[in-house]
């Protein structure tokens, strides 16, 4: 089994994050003129349900397992990384199980007294079979990822993206005449039809590479000393209430991350319902916020994401050396890409965000939902970093604890403004972004408390500028541009003079070196190459 580096991981996640993230924008596109907002809304509102039962059944379960298999790996114990998985599988598979019955028997209530739409009824029974399947999956994917091997995780992403994307157009065209609630019903039986392939595809996976690891433990055992002491097992008792441990806390995390997602929901719509709009009307403006204007937010994330999972499994084997060196190095080197990254899509969405929208969505509206939350989509980028960093150093109830503060925040200041009508849509967006800065600060502060960690606020004032200069650049291309009648033209030209502007910026500024570009795969080979000659 093939190991990369903490970079090169990163970017195999990076790469698939990226893709995933552009071939979700078809549907993101695409199912909207299917099913309208009002359906997109109707499939967003049984999601969040959806989403706590997932968290309860799999939670903290893929981070612990990539953690344990990361530890046992460096001692040495390959034995000890397989009786992980089976534990972990027999835990996840059973709690999926249970879930998906008492998913199926409670539908009915749920969709009518608890969820603000009866309309959900057939999108949340389309969604129970997919807890099996999404518990499989991310067993497999923290064991690769505790090997340090990001390919089948990558690979498997991106397949059930494919699958997904096609089977969720398709079956929503299908359902759709027979009304707007089977048609997101429709686009919620491609997506479980997506995760059931992308399942598939990491369990082929590891079934080859367990193929290929046995073809050569004959040789291995040969070469192995004749008073070598078979590997003693850890009794699975033992494994399963350490996995738990280490889970029990992250999960507490992220359900109240799921939790503050269903909340937001239900009082979002019953807000906006106070505030004297219509249902039909809040549930499009929800499916609006939540389907269109935040995935688009969310895009630039994909770097976040990769870097958050490469650095658990990095940061627990420094850890368990006490190199605090290694700690330090990968936690400013994660920051810094999640800032370089991020800071020029953040500028884009601000600066031409209705112009945007209009090309994606035909809807204007979005547009200034987004305009809104762009300007603090750092916070939101940075985040995921600090979050995982706190988890591989073995402090997820820190990190729980800030993640409830923040989504009590969010709550007090969705009922407040939502539900005024000055404010409406606007004050869930408000809250929204007023809980994303306080959880990164509150992350922040506890990763610098924990490992006398000093953030470089140069960077980050180096990055401010460099996005205003670009900002500027962006918005004087656009307004002077002869091509006014070419919307999709005037908007490509503009914003890749602003990203070229961006490139010459940071390397100007030093936010990115010729040898950070060494330490890349294939553009540090070119260069070292260049650089031979």
């Amino acid at each position: 089994m093939t190991k990369q580096s903490f970079i090169k991981g990163t970017l195999i996640l990076l790469a698939a994050g990226i893709l995933n993230r552009l071939l979700g924008f078809i549907p993101r596109i695409a199912l909207p003129r299917i099913i309208g907002p009002e359906g997109v809304g109707i499939y967003q509102l049984g999601y969040p349900f959806f989403i706590v039962l997932v968290t309860i059944i799999t939670g903290g379960i893929p981070l612990a397992i990539a953690k344990m298999v990361a530890e046992a790996e460096g001692a040495g114990k390959p034995d000890a990384s397989k009786q992980i998985l089976r534990v972990s599988l027999t835990l996840t598979v059973t709690t999926g199980a249970l879930f998906m019955g008492l998913s199926l028997a409670l539908a009915p209530w749920v969709t009518t007294v608890l969820l603000p739409d009866e309309r959900v009824f057939q999108t949340f029974v389309s969604m129970t079979p997919m807890m099996i399947i999404i518990a499989v999956s991310a067993v497999y994917r923290g064991y690769f990822q505790g090997k340090q091997n990001m390919i089948p995780s990558a690979s498997s992403s991106v397949i059930e993206t494919i699958v997904r994307i096609i089977c969720m157009l398709w079956f929503a065209h299908l359902l759709m005449p027979k009304g707007i609630a089977y048609g997101a019903a429709g686009a919620m039986l491609g997506t479980a039809v997506g995760e059931l392939i992308g399942m598939i595809a990491i369990l082929l996976q590891y079934f080859g590479d367990d193929r290929k690891r046995s073809k050569l433990s004959p040789q291995q055992h040969a070469v192995q000393p004749a008073d070598a002491k078979p590997e003693a097992s850890e009794p699975g008792r033992h494994i399963l209430r350490r996995m738990l441990g280490i889970a029990l806390p992250v999960t507490g995390g992220r359900m109240i991350g799921s939790f503050s997602y269903l909340l937001e929901t239900i009082l979002t719509n019953r807000s906006l319902a106070l505030a004297g709009i219509a249902t039909g009307i809040a549930t499009a403006q929800y499916g609006a916020l939540q389907g269109m204007a935040i995935p688009l937010l969310l895009l630039p994330g994909a770097m976040a994401m990769s870097l958050a999972t490469s650095l658990v499994p990095s940061l627990s084997e420094a850890a368990a050396r006490d190199d605090r060196a290694t700690i330090h190095k990968r936690m400013n080197q994660a920051l810094r890409l999640a800032l370089v990254t991020g800071a020029p899509f953040a500028t884009i969405m601000y600066v031409l965000a209705e112009p945007l929208c209009l090309l994606l969505y035909n809807n204007k509206e979005v547009g200034t939902m987004l305009k809104l939350m762009a300007p603090f989509a750092l916070f939101i980028y940075v985040q995921a970093p600090l979050q995982a960093a706190l988890q591989a150093l073995d402090r997820p109830g820190r990190a729980l604890i800030n993640t409830l503060t923040g989504a009590v925040i969010k709550m007090g200041l969705i009922v407040y403004l939502a539900s005024n009508p000055a404010f409406g849509i606007r004050g869930a967006i408000i809250a929204i972004i007023v809980n994303s800065i306080a959880v990164t600060i509150l992350h922040g502060i506890s990763v610098s408390r924990l490992i006398g960690f000093r953030f470089r606020f140069l960077d980050y004032i180096k990055t401010a500028a460099v996005m205003l200069i670009m900002g500027s650049g962006v918005l004087y291309a656009y307004r002077h541009l002869p091509f006014a009648n070419m919307n999709w033209l005037q908007f490509l030209l503009a914003t890749a003079c602003g990203i070229l502007m961006y490139l010459l910026l940071i390397f100007i500024t030093r936010l990115v070196t010729l040898r950070d570009l060494e330490r890349m795969p294939l553009i540090g080979t070119w260069l070292n190459d260049r650089k031979s000659r």
